[in-house]
């Protein structure tokens, strides 16, 4: 029986649903300093064709370096890093409705990259970035970085550079408890899916829907609201953004097995080569340190409750 229009939407799951929805409209972190209008760059041009022309190991990231080049430099003269982050993923990047503050794993990581180039970890600019528009905002030179549960893949190398990896995932079916919907197969037949715009999960339906009929919106946060709101079946995401959505609404739940394994990289313009070799350095001291490792840290912090038994961050991969 499909639950009703907001049948739980005042529980207090709902209600940090809803006012990160709100949330959604604001750009700064309130922490940040007031909008810049410089911007980090300029976007590179031809950038597709340094891409390299066979992809067998898209999270192969270039080496780690300390060196200051012109990007590195471009952000210490500003004195500030601007990163491209979301605001409405529980436990990676959302805003606290208690505190206004932004939170999570990856916000976590660029106050980490902050520190490391600028020596103090709030030295940054945060702009909420919709999932469609990560790759245009690092073109354009609207951002440094995005860390933003982006994951690598032979696509994407051409237009972004990425770090090496720093989570895995992979594509998996979040439904109401009780559905019909079991898995990413055909029990999704009839049914209308939500995926976000720009998403991995969008290129997978496009390949195998599975007879469903697809609705595409700008962030992952908004298939929960229509999922709440009874307007869709099911919604195609990462696992960890929707064990993050599980634990937000009690009433959905991750069903089947994830049907690909992703990697997460923070994405950088692709001319900006010193960046990436700098954030890859941050990476390398941010997994260190073995079950006190500022990765693990940040993990059992906010990961750990909804994605269990993850002992240890992924292995850095490297192309020269």
């Amino acid at each position: 029986m499909r639950r009703r229009a907001g049948a739980r939407w005042h529980t207090a799951a709902g209600a940090a649903v809803c006012a990160l929805t709100v949330a959604a409209v604001a750009a700064l972190s309130p922490s940040s300093a007031p909008r810049h209008t410089e911007r980090p760059g300029p976007a590179v041009a031809g950038s597709a064709a340094r891409a390299p022309a066979k992809c067998t190991a898209p999270e192969a990231s270039l080496r780690p370096s300390t060196a200051d080049g012109p990007a590195v430099q471009r952000i210490k003269n500003r004195g500030r890093l601007i990163a491209g982050v979301d605001q409405n993923s529980y436990r990676w990047g959302y805003r606290d409705p208690a505190t206004r503050e932004l939170s999570g794993f990856d916000i976590d990581l660029v106050r980490a990259i902050a520190k490391a180039v600028l020596g103090d970890p709030d030295k940054v600019t945060f702009l909420a970035i919709p999932t469609n528009q990560r790759i245009p905002a690092l073109e354009k030179g609207k951002v440094d970085i995005i860390a933003r549960t982006m994951t690598i893949n032979c696509d994407r190398i051409k237009q972004v550079a990425f770090s090496t990896a720093y989570f895995e995932a992979g594509q998996q079916v979040l439904a109401p408890k009780g559905s019909p919907v079991t898995a990413f197969d055909d029990t999704l037949k009839g049914k209308k899916v939500c995926t976000a715009k720009g998403s991995t999960g969008e290129s997978e339906l496009k390949h195998e829907s599975h007879g469903a009929s697809v609705l595409t919106v700008p962030n992952q946060l908004d298939c929960l609201v229509r999922l709440q709101l009874g307007q869709v079946d099911a919604v195609v995401t990462d696992s960890a953004l929707a064990a993050g959505q599980a634990a937000q609404d009690p009433s959905v739940r991750l069903v089947g097995k994830p049907f690909t394994t992703e990697s997460y990289g923070v994405a950088m313009n692709l001319g900006d080569t010193d960046l990436v070799r700098r954030v890859n350095a941050v990476l390398d001291d941010y997994r260190r340190g073995g079950a006190q490792s500022p990765w693990m840290q940040a993990y059992r912090k906010w990961l750990e409750h909804d994605l269990r038994d993850i002992t240890a961050p992924p292995e850095p991969k490297y192309k020269d």
